[in-house]
């Protein structure tokens, strides 16, 4: 009878060509061989009690001959349910019994039913998109990104991402781009549409009036505080046979008339200089769509730039420049550009919490790109389960799965020798009133 718990076997020799399972955890696998063993136990224990019951009352009529019958279909359910889930992973008792060692034999094909199972019950868009928009991803990103802690944490990963990234970037990269990508693309793409679009639409929307705005306020600046220095760039285009007194009251009165009309122009919104600039900026955006003159000089001064020598030099210098202020602004977790992610990603979170439809949209996109996936690549990923149960041994496969549900299924051992006793009482019983 020690053959109804024998431990497991160990694996037999791996079939050629494949490989064998990885290892488990040695913690975990301890603790599911020891309770496999223990509902074993239990299990042989009720058919060692049948057996006993059975020959102390073998013979007896009366009570002890129901108990009798019960004991002798207990024996029945127990060895027939025995076999049953022993002929799951090996032949029972080592006879080559057909039918007999499923798992082993049959891997392949439970396999490949397996990952049909997985693509028809679980890989189908109603269920994945039901299950992204019920977890409700948004809105648990924004409850863990309103705590600066947390907010912190994502700076910091992105920014050390970031430096990590512009690192590996080298000159020669930016060169190669500009010479053999973006060159090329320019050369072809005519730039006078492009141009005439932006101006035009610039011009309606009132685009650049805050880049009017900044110029005005940075030259109206660097005239009231460089006097000397505009005095300095007149003097030099003064007629010689001036006195120099005379220059001098010219100068300076034409910088104090430069410094009270670039004030106007700033404090006035309506001033002719900014209308003037608005019909001349209008006029230029519709020349660069319809004027094939403006258009050809636009190209041909779009070909002088890219022809320009220094062209390439000038796009590195702005890279160089770009990459150095960059990379030390990353390597500074506490410096303004840390400071300033932080606070956006918080009050990104506070959107998310507040917007019902914001978290809507944003969970319709997740799902969206979810079922995009699945439906892409979900063949792909459940391939993945009929062939790497085809790598393995079948021997250890058999034991790998029995160790993780042969617990369970001791369970229909104990059943069957329960069952297997009262249905047996019930059949004497139906005997005995049938005689």
């Amino acid at each position: 009878m020690d053959t109804l718990t024998q431990s497991q076997p160990a694996p037999g020799p791996s079939t050629p060509g494949r490989s064998t399972l990885p290892p488990g955890d040695t913690a975990a696998d301890a603790a599911r061989r020891t309770a496999l063993r223990r509902m074993r136990a239990v299990a042989l224990s009720l058919l060692v009690f049948a057996a006993v019951v059975y020959t102390a009352t073998l013979g007896r009529d009366g009570l002890l001959g129901f108990v009798n019958a019960g004991a002798e279909a207990s024996m029945v359910g127990a060895m027939a349910d025995w076999f049953a889930v022993t002929a799951l992973f090996r032949h029972p008792l080592g006879l080559p019994i057909p039918h007999t060692a499923l798992i082993p034999k049959r891997k392949d094909e439970l396999g490949r039913g397996l990952e049909e199972f997985v693509g028809e019950n679980f890989l189908q868009e109603a269920i994945i998109r039901d299950r992204v928009t019920s977890a409700e991803l948004s809105r648990r990103v924004g409850t863990w990104a309103v705590d600066r802690a947390n907010a912190r944490k994502v700076v910091a990963e992105t920014m050390d991402v970031a430096a990590i990234a512009l690192g590996k970037v080298q000159d020669h990269h930016i060169t190669d781009l500009v010479e053999m990508a973006l060159v090329p693309r320019f050369r072809e793409e005519p730039i006078a549409p492009i141009l005439g679009t932006f101006v035009t639409e610039a011009v309606r929307d009132d685009l650049h009036h805050g880049l009017v705005d900044l110029a005005l306020e940075e030259l109206h600046g660097w005239l009231v505080h460089n006097p000397e220095t505009f005095a300095d760039v007149l003097m030099e285009r003064a007629p010689w046979w001036a006195p120099e007194r005379l220059n001098e009251l010219v100068t300076e009165r034409l910088h104090v008339e430069a410094v009270r009309w670039l004030g106007d122009i700033r404090q006035d919104p309506r001033h002719r200089a900014r209308k003037a600039l608005d019909s001349m900026l209008a006029r230029l955006g519709d020349d660069l769509l319809t004027n094939a003159s403006t258009q050809q000089r636009a190209e041909s001064f779009k070909l002088r730039v890219l022809d320009h020598p220094q062209f390439t030099a000038t796009a590195i210098s702005l890279w160089t420049a770009f990459r150095n202020a960059l990379a030390g602004a990353l390597q500074d977790p506490e410096g303004p550009l840390a400071q300033r992610l932080e606070e956006e990603v918080v009050a990104f979170a506070k959107r998310l919490l507040a917007e019902p439809e914001l978290r809507a949209r944003l969970d319709g996109w997740a799902a969206d790109a979810a079922v995009f996936a699945v439906s892409r690549y979900g063949s792909e990923l459940t391939a993945v389960i009929t062939h790497t149960i085809e790598k393995w041994d079948g021997k250890e496969a058999a034991e790998r799965i029995e160790l993780h549900v042969g617990r369970d299924l001791q369970f229909i051992r104990i059943n069957g020798t329960i069952v297997g006793g009262l249905v047996g009482v019930i059949i004497h019983a139906l005997t005995v009133l049938v005689h």
